[in-house]
């Protein structure tokens, strides 16, 4: 059945804490055992390995958000350290490691179970097509222990949006590089106050605000235009209608039951980086 964008978005909020804890200190401590070099080599070879030994030009198209060349930085070097197999499972372990951590008492409760099955069940029954990195997810095995599948569930849910964010960016006609200036704005801050884009030669992220300001999308003083922010606010609402048939398998009842189940379980997490 189909259910409100707002609950579709809610889900969202808790997949992307959950799901987020795969890029924390302790996967990222597992990666740099391996032989990574930094968070980037760990980050790369954790979240590329669901697409095996892809070139870096498919991992560069499938992730959409790196500026030329980074992906190249770490792809595929890292396979020069791990396995794909083995980056599954180290990000896979040190996640739920994270999260168990991080939740405390909840992760011996009762109800987690029950918020477990709900959470898969929503997670491996949206549809694949179109869906490149969500459908390398579908292929691994589903974790038995309920922390770590909760965990798995959520980055299941986390690409599966993604990937269909990616969908709504090239149908808005709008790069990655693009989507993040858009998404500093949303946030209120310039382009080069942003972290993922400021570490670019000023020259080249310049030139992609420029590019946005000749669509009439951002404004002399590197602000939203109204067209820009329309644009932005477009693109979201598309994201979460592509992201809703993941639901579906859901009645009302139990997405209800999986929001509240999961709420304490994302504001847990959500303190990560606090």
């Amino acid at each position: 059945m189909s259910h409100p964008q707002a609950k579709v978005h809610r889900m969202f909020e808790f997949v992307e804490a959950i799901g987020t804890l795969a890029f924390s200190e302790m996967p990222n401590e597992e990666f740099l055992a391996l032989g990574m070099r930094n968070y980037w080599d760990g980050y790369f070879a954790g979240r590329a390995a669901p697409l095996g030994l892809a070139p870096a030009e498919v991992v560069h198209a499938v992730f959409y958000n790196f500026a030329d060349g980074e992906v190249a930085r770490h792809i595929p070097w890292v396979w020069g350290k791990t396995t794909p197999a083995e980056a599954i499972a180290v990000r896979e372990r040190g996640s739920a490691a994270a999260l168990r951590q991080l939740i405390g008492d909840l992760a011996d409760s009762p109800g987690l179970v029950r918020v477990a099955d709900l959470a898969t069940r929503a997670a491996v029954s949206a549809p694949i097509e179109g869906r490149v990195l969500y459908a390398g997810l579908r292929a691994l095995d589903v974790p038995e222990e309920p922390v770590a599948r909760i965990w798995h569930a959520a980055t299941l849910l986390r690409e599966h949006r993604g990937d269909g964010h990616n969908a709504a960016l090239v149908a808005h006609g709008i790069g990655g590089t693009e989507a993040h200036v858009l998404f500093a704005l949303a946030l209120g801050m310039r382009a080069e106050e942003f972290g993922r884009v400021q570490h670019l030669p000023k020259a080249q992220l310049a030139a992609v605000v420029d590019g946005l300001r000749g669509r009439g999308l951002v404004d002399a003083a590197g602000g939203f235009t109204a067209a820009g922010r329309e644009t932005r606010e477009r693109i979201e609402a598309l994201t979460d209608e592509l992201a809703a048939p993941a639901y579906d398998v859901l009645s009302a009842d139990e997405l209800d039951e999986l929001i509240t189940g999961l709420e304490p379980i994302a504001a847990a997490a959500s303190t990560v980086d606090d």
